[in-house]
């Protein structure tokens, strides 16, 4: 019975010089010159023409199954997780989780994309072109350069609140060093998180940030910075400058392009893995994300070019708590308080001097939410807040005791005052007074 058989165009050149080869127009050594093989294989040709036809020439292999072909059970089997549980889990991510199955399905990344593809399920991130940029290297050690921003997104897929995600990432390795949740972009954050990296890893040697007002203070200069040469900082700047940390401003978002995709494959990846714990408020969250890093860093992180740290280790003598707190001024008044937020605050008199009066203090608001109040170099006072709630700079309820009342002044005697009549009033023209006596 004769089967149809179809040939590749390398087969048909084959096929056309072994007619040529037979009727003696060309010889098996121009042959293989013309096909690039050997005079031996194009022998071998010829001998397998004249035992099976031109049909004899196609691929051995051409229309049986491959032995490396996937088992249908198992096909079905990806195709219908591929449909379900990870139904937006992109083709990287979805064949890692494959692996980590209790009974793993080991598969690469290009044969589940055949799959997906072929029964209808798309990518679910939508690809456009990238426009060239020019690349900037790496910096060869850890520790020399950190990207840090926030992201405001909707991580417990309407579960909870939309929080704000702030992370620190190490431009060497792609490491996320800290990373924490919050209700929104704030200092406090920021603060906390770079405390953590000092306490731990050391103290970097520069900051990559946008020109977010908490990096970088939108004020103007007041008249004794501009005499000094001195431009306005906000709080984490004043706290990068004491400790020796360089702040580089980003004009861009792709200039912190390595924050920027740390964003991406966290909202792709991090969402989901919240969703599966059913995490619904910022505490929990943090508790997803504490276990989440360690996995997310040992996939990521890459060799940095240099081995050796440029981290520098945390002074000994150094004290967290008098770098890691936001700074402010106050005027004391005559009554030995100070205003904040709203509230006179009492300065009990001290070793140093028994009244404070018209005295200069700095006031360190903790980052446990405590204020305290400095003397040159010194602790007057602290007083605790109220409440336990998220600290705010410049923000504090102080805890009931604590707060300064100014009695109640005595009301003041009214003192009548008569009322001149107007220069047009009707009375001016008879001469009266407002008595009714006549003027003058």
């Amino acid at each position: 019975m004769d089967k149809k058989v179809t040939l590749t165009t390398k087969e048909l050149k084959r096929i056309h010089m072994l007619h040529e080869i037979q009727a003696g127009r060309m010889t098996s050594k121009g042959a293989a010159e013309v096909l690039g093989l050997s005079v031996r294989q194009v022998r071998r040709l010829i001998k397998r023409q004249r035992e099976g036809g031109d049909a004899a020439l196609a691929h051995g292999n051409r229309g049986r199954v491959s032995p490396r072909r996937l088992d249908p059970a198992l096909r079905a089997r990806i195709v219908e997780l591929a449909k379900g549980k990870y139904r937006d889990y992109n083709d990287c991510h979805f064949q890692e989780e494959l692996a980590e199955l209790p009974e793993p399905i080991q598969v690469s990344r290009a044969t589940l994309r055949t799959i997906r593809r072929a029964e209808g399920v798309p990518s679910p991130r939508k690809r456009r072109a990238l426009r060239h940029r020019s690349r900037r290297e790496r910096k060869p050690q850890a520790g020399m350069l950190l990207q840090t921003d926030g992201s405001r997104h909707d991580w417990l897929e309407g579960r909870g609140p939309w929080l704000s995600l702030l992370a620190y990432i190490d431009d060497a390795t792609g490491e996320v060093p800290w990373a924490g949740f919050r209700e929104q972009e704030d200092a406090a954050g920021y603060f906390i998180g770079l405390r953590a990296i000092c306490l731990t890893c050391g103290i970097p040697g520069a900051l990559y940030a946008d020109q977010h007002t908490i990096f970088q203070s939108p004020a103007k200069a007041s008249l004794e910075q501009a005499l000094a040469g001195e431009q306005p900082r906000s709080q984490l700047g004043r706290l990068l400058d004491e400790l020796g940390i360089e702040l580089i401003a980003a004009h861009s978002a792709q200039a912190k392009g390595r924050i920027e995709r740390l964003w991406e494959t966290f909202q792709d990846r991090l969402v989901k893995v919240l969703r599966e714990a059913e995490a619904a408020n910022v505490a929990e969250a943090n508790q997803v994300l504490e276990t989440f890093l360690p996995k997310f860093n040992l996939r990521f992180r890459v060799a940095p070019a240099q081995p050796s740290s440029a981290y520098l280790p945390w002074p000994d003598t150094y004290r967290a708590a008098d770098f890691f707190c936001f700074k402010h001024t106050r005027l004391v008044t005559n009554d030995n308080t100070i205003a904040f937020d709203g509230h006179r605050l009492q300065i009990p008199p001290g070793a140093q001097r028994r009244s404070y009066a018209q005295a200069r203090v700095d006031v360190w608001q903790h980052l446990d939410g405590s204020l305290e109040v400095r003397y040159q170099g010194k602790s007057l006072v602290c007083f605790q807040p109220a409440t336990d709630e998220p600290l705010r700079v410049g923000k504090f309820t102080p805890a009931p005791g604590q707060t300064w009342t100014k009695p109640p002044a005595a009301p003041k005697a009214k003192v009548h005052t008569p009322t001149r009549p107007a220069d047009d009033h009707p009375w001016r023209r008879y001469g009266l007074s407002l008595k009714g006596r006549k003027l003058g």
